[in-house]
């Protein structure tokens, strides 16, 4: 295992920068998850590790080893791809052990260490099989196993899960986690989906349009995001902007247009200047229909209930609290509100963020 260092890491496609000036290190044995939309760079980032794209600036270490310049099969990187990249060819075991007589093992050895990673990845008695004949999370296991197999200093993930159904997929996170845990290896995973980012990762890195928005613990990723725009892509949040009227103790008194607003916020944010407050759904209260005083730390504000959608382990509603601003709420199946009430919307200052600038 090794630690990743990205120093100033950039790459151009002619005219467009696809990853700008990233600078990161995952600590050694470290699960982080690199999480952004489509087109943010992501993949490219993972493609210059691996040696698979030359940077146009900017260095890729490996532990102490600047690898920038180096081969992919110099770098002791193993890499599972979105669409699991096995020889249809070939069986399971011959798969797995590519890598390995690429390296020159022995076969003897080879056999050995094949059958070992067979067991640990739960696909013992299924070497003889090919890709075709095997489910999809028994292919992925046999990408990870081809990975795994030569002792990689780093494991690099594409998108791995993407083909996958939604349960299968659920499934493999955990194994992947713990699978990770158990080898102790530094791993870069990427992904566009924000669960599995906070499901798998020590830290979450937020890339957009090639820069990086935000490098922390999931739980501060989501909870304090740095942006509106973090805030709204992971997971779901209600955005509500404001200009900032008082600073009281650890709160942000934001002044909107649906009322005086309290909510946690960062020491920078002044009197005067624009920001956004978000608040997360399964964070605010619905009560009935009463006085909608605000105190003790608490916003309370009147609401009609627009719509109303039944999700299995919860009600999702869109509350309409006045001046245009539909709020998100996520309440529990025995919830008695229905379409058309009359009710009371609430959240504790200490759950919502306000963060500056407006919705972008």
């Amino acid at each position: 295992m090794a630690e990743i260092s990205l120093r100033g890491l950039t790459k151009r496609f002619g005219n467009v920068v696809a990853v700008n000036e990233l600078t990161l290190t995952f600590a050694s044995g470290e699960l982080v998850a690199l999480l952004g939309p489509s087109g943010c760079g992501k993949t490219t980032t993972l493609r210059m590790i691996a040696g698979f794209e030359t940077p146009s600036h900017g260095r890729v270490l490996l532990g102490d080893r600047d690898v920038t310049e180096a081969p992919p099969e110099k770098r002791s990187c193993g890499m599972v791809f979105q669409n699991y990249a096995l020889f249809p060819h070939l069986t399971v075991h011959q798969n797995i052990a590519f890598g390995l007589e690429m390296q020159g093992v022995r076969r003897a050895d080879i056999d050995r260490m094949v059958a070992e990673i067979l067991d640990k990845v739960g696909l013992g008695g299924l070497g003889k099989r090919y890709p075709r004949q095997l489910s999809g999370g028994q292919q992925q296991r046999t990408a990870l196993a081809r990975a795994l197999v030569i002792n990689p200093s780093v494991l690099l993930l594409d998108e791995p899960l993407a083909n996958l159904d939604a349960k299968l997929r659920e499934e493999m996170r955990f194994y992947i986690r713990s699978l990770q845990r158990e080898f102790h290896i530094t791993t870069l995973y990427v992904t566009h989906d924000q669960s599995e980012a906070l499901v798998l990762a020590d830290r979450v890195a937020v890339l957009m349009d090639g820069v990086l928005q935000q490098f922390d613990a999931p739980e501060i990723v989501y909870r304090r995001p740095r942006t509106a725009r973090v805030a709204s892509f992971i997971g779901l949040t209600n955005l509500i902007p404001g200009r900032v009227a008082a600073r009281a103790g650890d709160d942000v008194v934001l002044e909107t247009s649906i009322g005086r607003l309290r909510a946690r916020g960062p020491e920078d944010l002044g009197g005067g200047m624009e920001a956004v407050l978000s608040i997360r759904p399964e964070n605010i209260e619905l009560g009935r229909r009463e006085a909608a005083v605000a105190g003790d730390g608490v916003n309370r504000l009147r609401g009609i209930i627009r719509e109303r959608i039944f999700l299995g382990s919860f009600f999702d509603y869109r509350v309409d609290v006045g001046a245009g601003t539909l709020l998100r709420v996520q309440g529990g199946v025995h919830a008695v509100h229905q379409m058309a009430d009359e009710v009371t919307v609430a959240f504790d200052a200490s759950s919502g963020w306000t963060l500056p600038g407006g919705r972008g």
